[in-house]
């Protein structure tokens, strides 16, 4: 099979696809600043709860303070998933437990002790959202570039967001609109919907990024929305926002099958929608592996998400689809 020439002029070896060790350096700096900027709001309940504790003696004497019920709750080691399960007996219970073995035992120190283990507990929930962090990121970044070149190319767009699940103009001020896109829309020669995270009826998966000739009112409840139209999908994408090296084999085994999967089904319809995947971390082996799938055409796109110019090239080419 000829090779194509590809897309990306800073895609010109596979080697120019490898995360750099200053690059894997900085991205980990990154998710542990974001990390612990997600723990401020666990810090400062904790804070609360000592200032809130310290009204009491002893540690039954917890029990009395209405405003600390559910700091005791969250310090007896119930999470929030849990608490559908129990009742109010059930919670109560619990609580004791905690104050007869453990904040009794602990003598002038209960109230450390407590926020302690308040601390604990909170920390299996920033644990949970820590784990999404890297693909937040990610698509946070990947959207900031693409409105970046919008803006630098005079293109005006529309985004849906996913608090409110509206679509809104274009703001005078965009500062962390990339944290709240669900979805965006833009004409530059012809209509162009791009969807984040969307179960594709036709693959019946869910895709980081798909990309239809479309217009916003186009993407309707039910079996009308254009989505359930496999002529109307552009491009369709995978996106892998982890860091870590030790991972990066195995996300892009996971993208690689999500690719083929989305290919094959479109093809039955003898349809062939152009594929892309944006990665953090990519090793040698993988970097081979994408290279010459740009090289047979497999591939319409790809970028390493912590090279500024590929994931610009890469947003211009999303951009012209």
């Amino acid at each position: 099979m000829a090779k194509k020439i590809i897309a990306n002029p800073h895609i010109r070896s596979a080697d120019d696809l490898v995360t750099s060790r200053e690059e894997t350096r900085a991205g980990f700096i990154a998710m542990a600043l974001e990390k612990n900027y997600i723990a401020v709001p666990y810090i400062e309940e904790a804070k609360s709860l000592k200032a809130l504790a310290s009204q009491v003696k002893k540690p039954k004497d917890l029990l009395t303070v209405i405003a600390l019920r559910n700091g005791l709750v969250t310090a007896s080691g119930l999470s929030e998933k849990s608490l559908y399960y129990l009742t109010d007996d059930d919670k109560m219970l619990a609580i004791k437990g905690l104050i007869e073995k453990f904040l009794e035992p602990a003598g002038d120190g209960f109230i450390d002790e407590l926020v302690y283990r308040y601390l604990l507990t909170k920390g299996d929930a920033l644990g949970g959202k820590a784990r999404n962090l890297a693909g937040a990121l990610g698509e946070r970044r990947f959207l900031r570039t693409l409105i970046s070149v919008f803006n630098i190319a005079g293109i005006n767009y529309k985004w849906k967001d996913s608090e409110t699940n509206t679509w809104l103009d274009k703001p005078a001020d965009d500062t962390d609109i990339e944290k709240r896109i669900k979805a965006l829309y833009w004409k530059n020669v012809t209509d162009r919907v791009l969807v984040l995270n969307m179960n594709v009826p036709l693959v019946n998966k869910n895709v980081d990024m798909s990309v239809l000739h479309a217009q916003p009112d186009d993407l309707k409840t039910g079996k009308e929305s254009v989505i359930y139209d496999a002529n109307k999908y552009i491009a369709l994408g995978e996106l892998k926002g982890g860091i870590d090296p030790a991972g990066a084999d195995e996300h892009w085994k996971t993208a690689n099958s999500a690719l083929n999967r989305i290919r094959v089904s479109f093809e039955k319809k003898k349809l062939k929608p152009q594929t892309f995947f944006i990665g953090a971390a990519i090793e040698h082996s993988m970097a081979d592996e994408i290279f010459k799938q740009l090289q047979t055409g497999t591939l319409g796109s790809a970028a390493n998400l912590s090279h500024d110019q590929q994931l610009t090239m890469i947003c211009t080419w999303i951009l012209n689809v």
